[in-house]
């Protein structure tokens, strides 16, 4: 059977409430590698309280017969982001959810065929792919793109006006910069604890959202033709 199904995507259901808690994609016998695993994941726990239950985790196949891994992932990615991260024990949204999951189709225009903006004011592009997450809350947002930010002098920093973050090169948010000041002065609320060597040399901002009629100008507007192919930096100084 194992080799039969090709690529799939399995959940695993608590049997005390019927919920899924947990999807994967594997091939082989990967759905039943958890049973014998031993870590402090959330999900081996909850297969351990199930067993001390003197019950079985049940293990259902969602998906199978795909060809490559590639389209398992895209299944898995699908079937998490319609239940939710919250409702499982999984710790990350599936592979290239953040491109490829659940949107509306406001944000796939948005993606797609997106407005090019017109940059006239001092800005600074800051690109947050890697603390992006959909469903952010407004002060994760605020938290993501304030900090921390490397090489950059407090004479130059002085003449940025505003602060775009940018994800996929779509600006998501508009912020007035107030100060600038080296990193770690104070904590964040919403990102895992850093590290002396995190702020080393590094600086970030307190600021506030933008007026009104700034971020109606810009957010959801691309601004991929500024900043260009390859690039490598987070941080781009527009008009500065």
């Amino acid at each position: 059977m194992a080799e039969k199904l090709g690529y799939y995507v399995y959940l695993y259901v608590d049997p005390r409430d019927g919920k899924v808690f947990y999807i994967g994609k594997g091939k082989g016998e990967r759905c039943l590698d958890h049973l014998y695993e031993d870590d402090d994941h959330p999900k081996v726990q909850r297969i351990r309280d199930i067993f001390a239950a003197g019950l079985e985790p049940l293990i259902e196949i969602l998906a199978h017969g795909m060809a490559t891994s590639d389209e398992a992932y895209l299944v898995e990615a699908a079937a998490i982001d319609l239940i939710g991260l919250k409702e499982l024990t999984n710790k990350v949204v599936g592979h290239n959810s953040l491109l490829y999951g659940r949107k509306c189709l406001k944000d796939l225009e948005i993606f797609y065929a997106p407005t090019n903006a017109n940059i006239t004011d001092p800005v600074m592009l800051i690109t947050i792919n890697q603390l992006y997450h959909n469903g952010m809350t407004a002060r994760e947002l605020y938290e993501a793109s304030r900090g921390v930010w490397a090489n950059h002098s407090f004479e130059r920093l002085a003449g940025v006006g505003l602060v775009f973050a940018v994800f996929e090169g779509i600006v998501r948010e508009v912020y007035q910069p107030e100060v600038w000041r080296p990193a770690g002065i104070e904590g964040y609320e919403t990102r895992p604890p850093l590290s002396s060597e995190d702020i080393k040399c590094r600086v970030e901002f307190i600021g506030k959202l933008a007026p009104d009629d700034v971020r109606k100008r810009y957010i959801d507007t691309s601004v991929r033709d500024y900043l260009g192919k390859g690039s490598q930096n987070p941080c781009k100084y527009i008009n500065c």
